[in-house]
């Protein structure tokens, strides 16, 4: 066991400014150098567009493959089309503030709306169908001129860090869409989206640094990096970075994953001993964190020896009924000189053990595919819940929107 970290080579993305710096490469749009010593991953040297969790280069991959029928993908595009949030008959609802937690909840109205916005925009840049392409565009519109606040109890954050990167995830599609106001939308992202995660990965509500869990950190800390792609925001970008290598709340990545299993390849999720579908939920967040840094030249897939992919192997082979290795954790929570506890977990959670999340698409194909590395659990769990849907696809409550999903289309390679 070891929870040793390791300093990292220096990121594509580093290397690149350097030779930037020194004149000694040339770059034409959004083309990348595609040779670089101790590298197989080639992106723009700023904010490069589309690159969130999807490139040019990935849709012009599905495009193709669904045009051909080729399978898994037709499978995932079949979930896309049948899922009513795609339909360019969708209308908005936007509210002047959102709330979660608390007696005026409404955030149900946002994530089925950010679900819409996302599943037209991709249905449009596959196909090509304008009236999808409007649809996205009046989605994003209508809320950027209309929400001023999210507001609620603690959940708040929530709201802000999930739904936040969701619908900049869809903003980066449209961009340069006719129509779409982008930079209204910016304004909405960085005035309304970005002050609460900000606020909670800087003093986490005034609470003990361990009272929140993993998951609550790393939805805001995708959101403050999507948010910073969107916005073209250098220092907004380099914060989330940052705070993922070396930040004090659970959701960086020594928190968020405290023990490697070096000999087994596994490695202990902070949420295990809670239970497996805020442990997904995590895993999944952490994902969508890694594909956005690697689509801007940063591969914190990799951090420290592979350090993520051993904890997506570790919840995937419990979740598929294997054992695992647990070291007791102990959880400190409430917040100084108003309450606090402490409970100890002795072993690895059963709790909605086996959950279906769309996530692991995504991780399967970097780590299996992209990389060519070993994850058979990772691989099998993929298998197990392909074709992924997204929101809609898993109930109506908020679980089922936390993730846009679609990994089978958006991801496979």
């Amino acid at each position: 066991m070891s929870g040793t970290q390791h300093t990292p080579a220096a990121s594509r993305r580093d290397l690149l400014k350097a030779v930037a710096g020194i004149g000694a490469a040339a770059m034409v749009g959004t083309t990348a150098v595609t040779a670089l010593a101790g590298t197989a991953h080639a992106a723009p040297l700023a904010a490069g567009h589309p690159g969130m969790l999807h490139t040019q280069a990935d849709f012009d991959r599905m495009a193709a493959a669904v045009k051909a029928g080729t399978q898994p993908w037709k499978a995932g595009w079949d979930v896309l089309i049948g899922n009513s949030h795609s339909l360019p008959t969708w209308t908005a609802n936007p509210q002047s503030v959102i709330y979660r937690g608390g007696g005026s909840e409404n955030y149900g109205i946002l994530y089925n709306d950010v679900a819409a916005a996302y599943q037209n925009a991709l249905r449009w840049k596959i196909q090509g169908l304008a009236a999808h392409g409007d649809a996205a565009r009046d989605i994003l519109n209508a809320w950027s001129g209309k929400l001023t606040a999210i507001d609620g109890s603690a959940d708040r954050f929530l709201a802000a860090g999930i739904y936040g990167y969701e619908f900049a995830q869809a903003a980066e599609i449209m961009r340069g869409y006719n129509g779409f106001d982008l930079d209204r939308f910016k304004t909405m992202m960085l005035n309304v989206f970005y002050p609460p995660s900000n606020s909670f990965l800087v003093d986490h509500n005034g609470a003990y640094i361990s009272n929140y869990w993993a998951s609550w950190d790393l939805c805001n800390l995708a959101n403050v990096l999507a948010i910073g792609i969107l916005c073209d925001d250098q220092a907004k970008i380099d914060q989330a970075v940052t705070y993922f290598k070396t930040g004090a709340g659970m959701g960086s990545i020594l928190n968020a994953i405290p023990y490697v299993y070096n000999d087994q390849g596994l490695a202990q999720w902070q949420e295990s001993g809670r239970d497996q579908g805020h442990s997904m939920l995590g895993i999944g967040l952490m994902g969508t964190v890694c594909e956005m840094a690697w689509n801007q030249g940063i591969d914190l897939y990799g951090y420290d020896n592979n350090r993520f992919m051993k904890a997506c192997e570790y919840v995937a082979k419990y979740n598929l009924g294997g054992s695992v290795p647990f070291t007791e954790y102990t959880w400190h929570y409430g917040a100084p000189g108003v309450w606090e506890g402490w409970q100890t977990f002795t072993t690895v959670s059963s709790d909605s053990r086996g959950q279906y999340r769309p996530v692991w698409a995504q991780l399967y194909n970097h780590y299996g595919v992209r990389k060519g590395l070993s994850v058979p659990n990772t691989k099998a769990y993929a298998q197990l819940v392909q074709p992924e849907g997204g929101g809609g696809d898993y109930g109506s409550t908020s679980g089922g929107y936390d993730h846009l999903g679609f990994g089978t289309l958006t991801h496979t390679r």
